[in-house]
Order: C-alpha cells, then sequence, then structure tokens
C-alpha cells in the first residue's frame, strides 16, 4: 500500500471516528432531553400541593388545558410527547377529583391522572326541609349539578325500584358525612344512599323497634321528622315524640304538628301559625287530617329517628315552649295544664320583648 493510500485511509477513519463520535453525542444528548422530559421535574415546585377537577366526558385537550390552567404543567410539548407514549390520551378522558403533588414529572403525572387515582370528597347534608334541598346540598360536593339530582328523584320508576316515593323519599337520606368520588353520577349517588340506609336499619335494632310500634321506617322517619321540627334539643326529643305517638294512637285525636303546617303552607320560616294557616286544604296539614302526613316534611337526624325508636313511655298529649330562651317545651297531661303552660309562654314571650 502506497504511502498516498495510507494517508487516505487514515483520513476515512477519522472522519468515521468523528461522525460515530457526534452521532453518540446527539443521541445521548437526546436520550438525556427525553429521560429529562419523562422522569425530570414537571410539577413545579412553586404550586404547592393542589387538586384537580377532570369533569366527565374531557377530551384530551380539555385535560391539557385545565392542567395549565393550575400551572402543573412546566412544558407542554413535552407533556404532550410523553402523554402519547404512555397512551394517556383516550376518548373520553378518565374523569375524577386527583390531588397532585408538586415535584412530579410528567411520568408519575400521567401514571397517576391514567390509573384515576382519585381524591374522595366528604360529603356532609344534615338539614333539609325537601329533597331539592338535598340536592342543592349534594351537588355542592360532586359533579352532578342540583337538577340532575332532582330530575331523578323526580323519576317514579327509578325511585320505586328503590322502594320509595316522591312522598316518602326524603325517607332515604340519613344525614351523615360520606366519602364519594367526586364524578358519582346521580345513579351511583342514590344507589349508595340505599345501602346506607339498610345499614342504619340493620343496627341497633332499629327495624325490629319499629316493628314493635307498629311502624314502617318511613312513618318512624315521618314522624321523627316532625319531632326534628319541633324541638332542637335531643334530651327532649323522646318525651316530644311520646306525645305525638300517645296522639297517634289514641282514637280521635290528630296529631296538630305546627311544622306541618308550615310544610302545607310552603313557608319554612313562619313563625307564628294563624288560624287561615290551620285551614289550608292539604294532606300535610294534620290538624286537618288524621295520622301520619304522607311523608317527611323535612331531614330527620338520627337523634330524631333514634328518638321515635326509644320513644318515651308517659302519659302527655300536649307540649308548649316554655319561651324563656331555653329551647325546652313544658309537657302537660291534660288541657288545664296545658293552657297554664301556653300562659307561661306568653308571658315569656312578652318579656322577652319577642312579642310586642
Amino acid at each position: 500500500m502506497s504511502k498516498d493510500e495510507s494517508q487516505k485511509k487514515g483520513q476515512l477513519a477519522k472522519i468515521i471516528l468523528t461522525i460515530t463520535f457526534v452521532g453518540v453525542l446527539v443521541a445521548t444528548i437526546f436520550g438525556y432531553q427525553k429521560y429529562k422530559e419523562i422522569f425530570g421535574t414537571s410539577v413545579p415546585k412553586a404550586v404547592g400541593e393542589t387538586t384537580i377537577e377532570i369533569p366527565t366526558n374531557s377530551s384530551f385537550e380539555e385535560v391539557v388545558g385545565i392542567l395549565k390552567g393550575k400551572g402543573l404543567v412546566s412544558h407542554e410539548d413535552a407533556f404532550r410527547w410523553v402523554a402519547d407514549r404512555m397512551k394517556y390520551p383516550r376518548n373520553p378522558m378518565r374523569s375524577g377529583k386527583y390531588k397532585i403533588q408538586p415535584g412530579w414529572s410528567n411520568y408519575e403525572l400521567i401514571q397517576h391522572l391514567r390509573g384515576g387515582k382519585q381524591e374522595t370528597v366528604k360529603l356532609v347534608f344534615n338539614s333539609a326541609w325537601t329533597v331539592k334541598n338535598v340536592a342543592a346540598k349534594v351537588a355542592q360536593f360532586i359533579e352532578p349539578d342540583s337538577s340532575e339530582l332532582v330530575n331523578l328523584f323526580m323519576n317514579e320508576q327509578f325511585i320505586g325500584d328503590l322502594g320509595y316515593t316522591p312522598a316518602t323519599l326524603m325517607s332515604l337520606f340519613i344525614p351523615n358525612t360520606y366519602d364519594f368520588f367526586w364524578n358519582t353520577s346521580p345513579a351511583k349517588f342514590m344507589e349508595r344512599m340505599k345501602k346506607e340506609n339498610d345499614i342504619f336499619w340493620s343496627k341497633n335494632n332499629r327495624a325490629e323497634k319499629a316493628k314493635k310500634l307498629d311502624l314502617t321506617r318511613n312513618e318512624v322517619y315521618a314522624l321523627a321528622s316532625i319531632v326534628e321540627r319541633e324541638t332542637l334539643q335531643n334530651g327532649e326529643k323522646k318525651r316530644m315524640a311520646g306525645v305525638y305517638y300517645n296522639r297517634l294512637k289514641t282514637r280521635g285525636w290528630r296529631l296538630e304538628a305546627d311544622p306541618t303546617v308550615k310544610f302545607a303552607v310552603g313557608d319554612f320560616g313562619l313563625r307564628r301559625i294563624l288560624n287561615k294557616h290551620l285551614q289550608i286544604d292539604s294532606p300535610y296539614n294534620t290538624y286537618k287530617n288524621q295520622g301520619l302526613p304522607p311523608g317527611p316534611i323535612s331531614m330527620a337526624s338520627i337523634a330524631s329517628i333514634d328518638a321515635v325508636l326509644n320513644v318515651e313511655s308517659h302519659d302527655y298529649m300536649f307540649f308548649c315552649a316554655k319561651g324563656d330562651g331555653s329551647g325546652y317545651h313544658n309537657f302537660a297531661k291534660d288541657l288545664k295544664q296545658h293552657n297554664r303552660n301556653a300562659a307561661i309562654y306568653r308571658n315569656n314571650m312578652r318579656k322577652s320583648g319577642a312579642w310586642n
């Protein structure tokens, strides 16, 4: 081999070596860049721990918009590239409420969202006059709006399958705090409430106690709803329940419960029941109709339900608020004593300036 040929081979080898080195370097840089895009920090540490809500039927573009709006994606192109490689985009996207940790990589973020690792919400309801009020309260915690819930509440076939009617539906709701996924559908919410209701009645011999009183579960709840609206004092609820139970079981007596008149009138803030209110023609007016109303007049607390189930046995047939600001009542066995208690109430109300 001549000297020129040897020099040419050496130069070619250098060129090949240089190209190879450059290629490896480029590949290394590219690989490192992609590694950073996948496993490097994507969620800025400055945003702190936060949550996002991905609505039902969201598109991938909408999810990207939600993440960007919360400042959770440092580099959108990188996020999209990793999302494609991890096969995250789908139609629709997985919905729900998710807690996002600062410092997460695109891989960790996408894996968390793709896996549907939702946070639960604590759904709280403890007071409502109507099922529409219940819907409004529930809609504050889960995705469906109140109109979606009300529509299902009014679906007689659906609630009939659960064992309720529009009049008795309030009996389904046991006030408490429940863990729900944010994207729970109205139907799933109702199914859960039925399950919780059955659990409630299976505890503490509640179902057996209702039978001994010769009342159905819905009737117990209806009576408890009246007790609920008559007194805020748990300490006297059993005695209050006893008065109404005595009236219910005494021939010729009506319940004559003021809260049922408020429900019939539709004015739940009514402070004084007047004679004109007592004349309203409604199945809920227990001054005109015998027995319990068709259904509950409001949500009943567990304390009120248990007060009915463990009703105090006594001979009281009347009660009257003391009017002294305590929230308690005086009880009477006959009309004469009741009239004296009523006089005490009126005198206290005038002294307090409530009646001027």
